[in-house]
């Protein structure tokens, strides 16, 4: 297991960063490591980012000092979501199997989780996002097909898109945790233009399925101070509740968007005007 701490980067510090730094600050660069739990702490909302890859033998989800308890779950929740390939996650000793584009969420108090893949030669691997938790909700298994699905966009914007929800109140309940999954379809770039904030909570991309050769253009910073990160496949973006969170790919890509924080109202939103944009 490893585990690196990020702080939380003031806007106006943002500002002067250049391109090194805002990798440093807001890009996580290597999510999945063959047999290995990788995590990112990050005090944006005190979220911990990651990912599991178990190859020939099952790997147990660590409990680091960060979390400051003698269990990991012991006051958090966490949300799973699968990108590779066919696996199984054990919590409190009991199975769920996972296919790719499958989600799992675990409850606070659930016990211990470890990870294993069907075939060690096409790898589970499992991404992680787990945020404090104050009560105890129930497991649960979601399906790509049970998710709550919208189709937006269009061609002529390029940026024709599903969005499915899979922990989101009337799929699943939680604590503060809100994950899912945007694909966009062959010929559509753009997500999530227009762009908006959400000071009331953080957001965490994980860009998946980008093609080798592809790259996606993260746009960040305040509406009126952008920046961009270059991102490739399988990296995430910390994203502060001030930063706008859109992207241009050079490909069609899907991307996996967790949110921890006040509330778990998928619309509360501060719609950014594209003109206003800087």
């Amino acid at each position: 297991m490893t585990i690196e701490i990020r702080q939380v980067s003031h806007p106006e510090a943002v500002k002067g960063f250049d391109t090194a730094e805002l990798r440093r600050h807001f890009l996580i660069e290597t999510l999945f490591a063959a047999g290995e739990v990788k995590l990112t702490y990050s005090h944006l909302d005190r979220v911990i980012v990651g990912g599991a890859m178990p190859t020939a033998s099952a790997i147990v989800l660590p409990t680091p000092k960060a979390v400051g308890t003698d269990a990991f779950l012991k006051r958090r929740e966490l949300g799973i979501v699968n990108v590779g390939g066919p696996g199984k996650v054990s919590v409190g000793g009991k199975d769920y199997a996972l296919a790719k584009r499958d989600a799992l969420y675990i409850g606070k108090e659930a016990g211990e989780v470890s990870f294993a893949s069907d075939d060690a030669s096409n790898p589970a691997k499992f991404y992680l996002l787990s945020t404090p938790a104050h009560a105890v909700h129930p497991t649960k298994v979601i399906r790509e097909s049970d998710a709550k699905t919208l189709a937006l966009g269009e061609q002529a914007t390029a940026n024709k898109r599903v969005i499915r929800q899979y922990i989101i109140p009337g799929v699943c309940e939680t604590c503060q945790l809100v994950m899912g999954v945007t694909t966009l379809e062959e010929g559509s770039i753009w997500n999530t233009m227009p762009s908006h904030v959400h000071d009331r909570r953080c957001e965490i991309y994980l860009y998946f399925d980008v093609p080798a050769d592809a790259r996606v253009f993260h746009l960040m910073g305040e509406p009126q101070e952008t920046r961009h990160l270059v991102v490739a496949n399988e990296q995430a973006i910390l994203s502060p509740g001030w930063s706008i969170h859109s992207g241009v790919g050079t490909k069609a890509y899907s991307f996996i968007w967790g949110m921890g924080g006040d509330n778990v109202d998928y619309t509360d939103m501060d719609m950014v005007a594209t003109g206003d944009l800087r």
